[in-house]
C-alpha cells in the first residue's frame, strides 16, 4: 500500500493551491494549515527551491470521531496534501494515504474512518 496518491496537473502553480483548496472544501475538508515551504527554506536556510506548499486537510466530523477513539490521534492529524512545481506548468498534487499511516496505530474501527477519509481524498485528487 502506497502512503501517497497523486496527480500532475498542467497549469500555473497558484491555480493549482486553489483548484485544490476548492476541491477539498467540495469534499468536506478544511484547510487548516498552509505551508509555504519554499519560502521557509529560504528565509531559513537561504536555499532555493521550487514552489512547494503542505496544505494540512481537516474534515472535523472523521477528526472528531478519531479523537474519541484515540486521543493521541492528533500526531497523525491532519490529512496532508502537498502541492509541488515539478516545472513550470506542471504542478503534482500528492495527498497522504491515511489507511497506509493509521495501520501503525492497530485500532480496526480506526482504520475503518481512514478508509472513508482515504476515498475522498482519493476522490479529490483523481477529480482535479
Amino acid at each position: 500500500m502506497s502512503y501517497y496518491f497523486s496527480k500532475v496537473l498542467l497549469t500555473p502553480f497558484e491555480d493549482a493551491v486553489a483548484r485544490v483548496k476548492q476541491a477539498l472544501a467540495d469534499r468536506g475538508f478544511g484547510v487548516i494549515s498552509d505551508i509555504d515551504v519554499a519560502a521557509t527554506l529560504k528565509s531559513k536556510l537561504g536555499v532555493d527551491m521550487g514552489a512547494y506548499r503542505i496544505l494540512g486537510a481537516c474534515n472535523p466530523s472523521y477528526a472528531y470521531e478519531a479523537l474519541q477513539l484515540e486521543p493521541l490521534i492528533g500526531t497523525m492529524l491532519p490529512c496532508n496534501v502537498i502541492v509541488r512545481e515539478e516545472a513550470p506548468g506542471h504542478v503534482e498534487v500528492a495527498a497522504v494515504n491515511p489507511s497506509a499511516s493509521m495501520q501503525a496505530v492497530g485500532n480496526a474501527e480506526l482504520i475503518a474512518i481512514a478508509r472513508e477519509v482515504e476515498a475522498r481524498l482519493k476522490e479529490m485528487v483523481a477529480g482535479l
